[in-house]
């Protein structure tokens, strides 16, 4: 039985303990897998940008399922997509340009602030929040408040 290329990254990574999802499916957990793609030109960038990132702690780095990518696992509390990415930019890596990559970029850059600011917000005790919306209620003119004293009022 001959493997295409994309099985045998899957055998090779399962015996590695490395799980590869896909980079855009939901991802439970603080655990990432995503793929960083490179432009066509200048060549050589993916074997640059890989001896870079591996020098990275904590951040594991694979050869991608497409052969301009790389694949890497981190954890968003010591890396993110964003950050990763602007370090290669700044390094002088050209990323894919595309209008899709442009989107699933600006998708996962949302996706992991929101998840690191949720993450590290102050949480919000249920309690406290409706006494708080209660008092606010009291003090605000609605049509439930009668300003006649009590031995004015005619009760119905």
């Amino acid at each position: 039985m001959r493997l295409n290329p994309e099985q045998a990254r899957l055998i090779r990574d399962k015996e590695r303990g490395l799980h590869r999802p896909h980079p855009l499916l939901p991802q439970a957990g603080s655990r990432k897998h995503r793929e960083i793609r490179f432009g066509k030109l200048p060549p050589g960038q993916v074997e640059r940008a890989h001896v870079l990132l591996v020098r990275l702690p904590d951040l594991v780095v694979e050869p991608g399922v497409l052969p301009n990518a790389l694949s890497v696992w981190y954890d968003i509390e010591d890396h993110t997509m964003e950050a990763l990415e602007a370090a290669l930019r700044r390094q002088g890596f050209h990323l894919e340009n595309t209008l899709y990559a442009k989107l699933i970029r600006a998708f996962v850059y949302y996706c992991e602030d929101t998840q690191l600011r949720n993450m590290h917000g102050p949480q919000r005790l249920i309690k406290q929040s409706h006494d708080i919306y209660s008092k606010a209620w009291d003090h605000h003119p609605h049509g439930d408040h009668d300003d006649a004293p009590p031995e004015l009022r005619i009760d119905r």
